[in-house]
């Protein structure tokens, strides 16, 4: 194991931020940290980088206790999310930063350069100035730099933040198979569940200092732990249920469930892609009263009477507008019974 939190507390007045937390990352492992703001992810990164005490635990790398370790002596890279880089330097002085730092001889220093800017897809960009640089060329020559000095883990915070969309959509496939090849093992922390998803091998939600959930991204995604996980994914048809052999008993009325389901008082999650438009005379009616275009379909709100609102997915084509009354009925495929 490269990384062992054991236990890992953070206490800022009184309060624990890190509520002895335990994670293990494994060599090669890419682990992203989800979660909103003031969830702990970003002090559990400086932890582990040596940038924040521990009020208790102990962080282990490759088998060390890092207890009185400097962060520049712990073998981590870090790239923050506003980069970081220095102006005055160009671009080969930035990727260079670590080697020299390390002693590295100014032959070695070129060559590994040369090598990281062709790399991260910018070759030949050694001389420019950072700051005529885009947002996305300025990420590429932060990552390049923290991968000059050859980490044994590479953190990263927010590292796509600032940009914009597709560019941060395209560069997280990029990362996921640079990473890939050169076995990188990396830890990184976001609040963009997308991101997160399309780049780790394994997930970790926290929450209030404590780690909600780890698992693969398929894992979490299909059996979030509760209902604060399943909020945080997107998921908004959360409700209490009774759950009995074939069918729960929830705000929305008769809810089937899959065979071999939990019994008894739980959180149920109905999934939209379960939520069945029918005809409004059939099943429960509803009152669409918002409908938001998503690409592949259409996400609609539906009111019920006396329930709590709905999501439904639904095929363009097929999309009735707002104010519109349509019927609901429900996919066991699609229901899940949270623990």
């Amino acid at each position: 194991m490269l990384l062992d939190l054991r236990n890992a507390t953070v206490r800022f007045g009184g309060r624990a931020v890190l509520d002895a937390v335990g994670l293990e990352v494994a060599e090669h492992e890419i682990v992203c940290v989800l979660g909103p703001s003031g969830s702990g992810k970003s002090t559990l990164l400086r932890a582990v980088a040596g940038l924040q005490p521990l009020d208790a635990g102990r962080v282990v790398l490759d088998g060390r206790d890092q207890a009185g370790v400097p962060a520049h002596r712990r073998g981590v890279g870090l790239m923050f999310q506003d980069h970081q880089l220095f102006p005055q330097r160009d671009v080969a002085g930035n990727v260079a930063f670590g080697l020299r730092m390390r002693g590295e001889p100014k032959r070695r220093q070129a060559e590994r350069v040369q090598e990281l800017l062709d790399l991260v897809g910018l070759p030949g960009a050694g001389r420019r100035a950072v700051a005529a640089l885009s947002g996305g060329e300025q990420q590429r020559v932060a990552l390049a730099r923290a991968l000059a000095p050859s980490p044994r883990l590479l953190m990263l915070d927010e590292p796509l933040g600032q940009l914009d969309r597709s560019l941060r959509e395209r560069l997280v496939v990029e990362l996921k198979e640079l990473f890939g090849r050169l076995g990188t093992t990396v830890l990184a922390v976001t609040h963009d569940q997308g991101e997160a998803f399309a780049l780790a091998d394994r997930v970790v939600v926290m929450r209030d200092g404590r780690i909600a959930q780890s698992g693969t991204p398929l894992d979490v995604w299909q059996r979030p732990a509760d209902a604060f996980v399943a909020r945080f994914l997107g998921f908004e048809n959360v409700a209490e249920a009774t759950v009995g052999t074939e069918a729960a008993d929830t705000p929305w009325g008769k809810v089937p469930v899959p065979e071999g389901a939990p019994q008894g008082t739980r959180t149920l999650l109905v999934r939209p892609a379960g939520v069945r438009l029918v005809a409004a005379d059939t099943g429960l009616r509803c009152t669409v009263t918002a409908r938001t275009f998503k690409g592949t379909h259409v996400a609609l709100h539906l009111q019920p009477q006396d329930a709590p609102r709905l999501e439904a997915a639904c095929a363009l084509r097929a999309a009735p507008g707002v104010g519109d009354e349509v019927g609901v009925e429900f996919d066991a495929a699609e229901v899940v019974v949270l623990d």
